[in-house]
């Protein structure tokens, strides 16, 4: 599937605030990430040349970072700093509080956005500068399953 299939699955209603949030994450993302396609979504990892060693779930598997998905009810970004962050975390968490009138409707790495028109695109901008792709890994090798 590649980013063009992706789109066009989604529905009408959701292709103006998918857009604007794949937007708002090329824009702020810090270099090194890569954009891929894969199970249903678009992904921003870290590339195997970049972290050889991979996603701890197989070799090949380059380490996630980012993802957007598009469910029945809701749209979801997966963000694997935040479910290993707590510092992050905290931060997302209140400027989210500050910025946002409905409360945060949120996993321990997704955040479901029901109503896309909430969707605090610039907080999401910010939040993609939070971190560099080395501290990322540093974080993820920090909690990395032993022997994997």
């Amino acid at each position: 599937m590649s980013i063009g299939d992706f789109l066009a699955s989604l529905s009408s209603g959701r292709i103006g605030s998918v857009t604007k949030l794949l937007d708002a994450i090329r824009n702020n993302i810090p270099a090194g990430f890569i954009e891929s396609v894969s199970s249903g979504m678009v992904s921003f990892v870290v590339p195997l040349s970049t972290y050889p060693a991979g996603y701890h779930t197989g070799k090949d598997t380059p380490l996630p970072y980012i993802s957007i998905a598009s469910q029945k009810g809701h749209v979801v970004l997966y963000h694997f700093g935040l479910y290993v962050d707590s510092e992050l975390m905290t931060w997302f968490q209140q400027a989210y509080d500050k910025q946002v009138p409905q409360k945060l409707d949120m996993g321990k790495s997704c955040i479901r956005f029901k109503k896309p028109e909430l969707i605090p695109f610039d907080l999401i901008g910010k939040l993609m500068r939070q971190r560099t792709l080395d501290q990322w890994v540093a974080c993820y090798d920090n909690i990395r399953p032993a022997g994997r």
